[in-house]
């Protein structure tokens, strides 16, 4: 059991006799004699549970300085008070300042451990709601129909197994990360490390302290991403923004398989599989002066593109009801339905992608609307968009009748084709229509197949 309990206590022997109880159930545990060694304790590592004397050596009042100072760092730990000098205002102001429990001494050994369990079990529940949120959208399910859909999981089935370094091109929300994950789930490396580094919110100055670490005067030592990563996989995210000193330094490190520490003097050996991503046109970077072109080459050995999710709108259902599914089971919420055929969501441009999609899901099932009519008036809303001048109906009003039909055709028609992802022959069927009349159709409306 890797439960840790923080005892602080200035009897010694209350420490002994709760180190030992808590101790022989099978947890861990660390002691604090005082205020400042309680605080030393908790700055220098957070415990899983505390139990602490409301009365320490500074004042009457030490053990609730202390529950504070715990709170403020971290809501979800249970801190158990105790006291030697109990009253019910203490109770009350302990409870109050976010005490899991109070109990007055001498206390009863059984009641106590009653306590303890109960706080594990409440810090281990809310621990793993915490992660199930983290999760939730990492489950390594790369979702869709689609071509391109389809074969970048073929090119994950194959490249998984391989050692080769990737670079994922795509746009902000597409899925770059979760393509990163699935490689990372299938591959020789799946129980080791995956660290991400991402180059767009690293401060200029932080870059290399953040990939290569640092050896401190006092001795001490702060990994960096590289290390972390060791036998694992390091996703280097929006690679582009790396300054190119720093760039010359990744690629003297691909080439040599070693690096150094910042302020180090040995030479730290590197056995990390390593995966790029970017939502810029390298290529462009490279022509303009912003990234090395040798570097692109070393990281480029296998290249995935995704494409954004408006050119691939037939993905839009299956993502919705896979979205749906995993947002109602993490909030505990009946099923809801969305009307995947809803046209603002196959006619929207989704800046966001299916970062978006989801983002929108999630605002439906958290407003829990009771009707499909109010789902879709939600989906209007929040797909709203933001230069609209004119609606397509007022519009319509003001021009020709044959060009008002050709109008509604041609966004008929475009929609379709999306909807079935460019499949003639399915959309012919749909709509009624002969395939070759549906092609002349097209053609005469200057629409453009999708292949």
């Amino acid at each position: 059991m890797s439960t840790e309990i923080l005892i602080i206590d200035d009897n010694a022997d209350i420490r002994g006799i709760l180190n030992d109880l808590i101790s022989d159930a099978g947890y861990k545990t660390r002691v604090a004699a005082n205020y400042n060694q309680a605080l030393i304790e908790i700055d220098k590592k957070l415990p899983d549970v505390a139990i602490i004397d409301v009365k320490l050596d500074k004042g009457d009042n030490d053990g609730i300085e202390l529950l504070s100072h715990i709170k403020k760092k971290n809501k979800d730990i249970p801190v158990i008070i105790i006291s030697g000098h109990a009253n019910i205002e203490m109770a009350v102001k302990s409870l109050k300042s976010g005490a899991f429990e109070f109990i007055q001494k001498p206390f009863d050994k059984d009641r106590l451990m009653n306590f303890v369990k109960r706080a594990v079990e409440n810090f281990d529940l809310k621990k793993q709601n915490k992660e199930l949120q983290t999760k939730l959208f990492h489950s390594f399910e790369l979702i869709g129909s689609s071509n391109n859909i389809s074969k970048i999981n073929d090119q994950i089935q194959k490249l998984s197994i391989t050692e080769s370094r990737v670079f994922i091109n795509g746009p902000t929300g597409s899925g770059k990360e979760l393509i990163a994950r699935k490689i990372h789930k299938q591959s020789n490396r799946k129980q080791k490390p995956f660290v991400i580094l991402n180059g767009a919110l690293l401060d200029v100055k932080k870059y290399e302290l953040e990939l290569f670490g640092e050896e401190r005067l006092d001795g001490s030592i702060s990994y960096g991403a590289l290390e972390k990563a060791t036998s694992g996989i390091l996703l280097i995210d929006e690679v582009s923004e790396i300054p190119l000193e720093t760039q010359s330094k990744i690629l003297r490190v691909l080439i040599d398989q070693k690096f150094k520490r910042i302020n180090g003097n040995h030479d730290i050996r590197v056995n990390v599989r390593i995966i790029c991503s970017s939502t810029k046109d390298i290529k462009d970077e490279i022509t303009k002066g912003n990234f090395r072109e040798d570097l692109f080459h070393r990281l480029n050995v296998f290249q995935i593109d995704i494409e954004p999710l408006n050119k691939r709108v037939q993905d839009i259902p299956l993502l919705i009801n896979y979205f749906s599914k995993k947002i109602a089971d993490n909030y505990n919420l009946k099923k809801f339905n969305i009307d995947p055929d809803n046209h603002y969501l196959i006619d929207y441009s989704w800046p966001g992608n299916v970062r978006e999609l989801r983002n929108l899901i999630e605002r439906i099932a958290i407003l829990s609307p009771d009707s499909d009519e109010k789902i879709s008036n939600i989906i209007k809303e929040s797909l709203k968009e933001q230069n609209a001048e004119v609606s397509s109906s007022e519009k319509s009003l003001s021009v020709p009748l044959k060009e008002a039909r050709e109008d509604f055709e041609k966004k008929y028609l475009t929609i379709q084709l999306k909807k079935f992802g460019g499949n003639i022959s399915k959309m012919a069927k749909f709509i009624g229509m002969e395939r070759s009349a549906l092609h002349r159709k097209l053609k005469g409306l200057n629409i453009k197949d999708l292949n």
